[in-house]
């Protein structure tokens, strides 16, 4: 009787785990062609179980070759079937990067089209071609706005709060000290552990990709024009381009990352940068109301941070406007309305709860 194999460096152990992968993955194509009602998508992912069922062959036969033993019946993971429950609860765009982890492919299918672009497919993927560029140029700074608004209205409620409940000027500034290195530590953490975990899936599936391209890449081509044909392009069309692209691999790569898997090699950034990016923005929205605590006299401390937070609220909606194309002036009084409506609760809250104590 052969013994299970758990050395993860042998061939035996890769060629095992990716014959359960490609099982899985065609598990899930059916659950996705089950329940899709449009037609195109749902022979799309007839398509692609039958091309997972053909790679699961391929690795098949390198298990036997290898002296391995391949299961006569194959059955979910607990994991799987979870993911193929959630998918008829929630839908299928609520659990893409999760199908994307699982090496489900043609996820690109379920994002938007660019409005007057169709269906054209570059066929070498660069900056000045690629439809799947982000949208929005300016998401760096759109970031870092609203990381200043979060900092700004979470420590304006915070130190309010405090005040209510509190007249002491230290507990209210060290109130402030502590919430904005709180929040921002918390924000910085929260960012980095993100961006890390995106790039760490990304790097796995391209590396898997990278392997799949070089074992069979007719397969792969196949895979490609099936996506291309469910998004309008005849199939005959589809396959003569994928044929085109997978003659240079680096570009092949890139494709197959964005169509395959519904990947933006382009949106991810460095862990340590969006650490970095989110603490200093939380940092200088933090610090505007609490700067009047420093340096004011104890008497206009509380009213001037007040004043401070909303005139920040007031900035901060305007820039927004900027992305919006909404009037300045309109988007800073919302803004006003909503972060200094949630200071004010915060400071009666803090009044009731001084009061009820006292």
């Amino acid at each position: 009787m052969n013994k299970p194999n758990t050395n993860p460096d042998t061939p035996l152990f890769s060629a095992q785990t990716s014959w359960v992968s490609e099982k899985e993955a065609e598990y899930l194509y059916g659950v996705l062609a089950s329940g899709e009602l449009d037609a195109a998508k749902k022979a799309l992912f007839e398509q692609l179980s039958n091309e997972a069922q053909n790679q699961a062959a391929v690795w098949a036969a390198s298990i036997d070759r290898l002296k391995g033993v391949v299961p006569q019946r194959f059955t979910p993971s607990p994991r799987t079937k979870l993911v193929a429950m959630l998918i008829r609860r929630l839908g299928v765009r609520q659990l893409l990067p999760v199908l994307a982890a699982m090496k489900v492919r043609g996820l690109s299918v379920y994002r938007s089209v660019t409005p007057g672009l169709g269906h054209e497919m570059p066929v070498a993927i660069t900056p000045e071609n690629s439809r799947h560029r982000g949208v929005d140029s300016g998401g760096s700074l759109r970031a870092a706005v609203f990381g200043v608004n979060d900092g700004l209205v979470s420590n304006l409620s915070l130190i309010l709060g405090v005040a209510g409940a509190a007249s002491e000027p230290q507990t209210i500034v060290l109130a402030g000290i502590a919430g904005l290195l709180a929040g921002a530590f918390s924000m910085a953490a929260g960012e980095y552990i993100s961006i890390r975990s995106q790039r760490e899936m990304f790097e796995y599936q391209i590396g898997l990709e990278r392997e799949e391209l070089a074992l069979y890449p007719a397969q792969e081509a196949e895979e490609l024009a099936l996506i291309y044909q469910a998004r309008g392009v005849p199939l005959a069309a589809a396959r003569s381009l994928t044929a085109k692209l997978l003659e240079n691999p680096a570009h092949a790569l890139d494709t197959l990352a964005r169509e395959e898997l519904g990947l933006n090699p382009d949106e991810l950034g460095s862990p340590w940068g969006a650490a970095f990016s989110s603490f200093l923005a939380f940092t200088v929205g933090g610090i505007v109301p609490l700067l009047p605590l420093l340096f004011a006299s104890k008497a206009w401390a509380v009213p001037l941070s007040a004043v401070f937070g909303v005139l920040g609220l007031f900035v901060v909606g305007a820039t927004l406007s900027l992305f919006t194309g909404r009037q300045a002036l309109r988007s800073g009084l919302r803004m006003v309305l909503i972060g200094g409506g949630a200071a004010l609760v915060t400071f009666l809250v803090g009044k009731l709860m001084g009061v009820s104590l006292s």
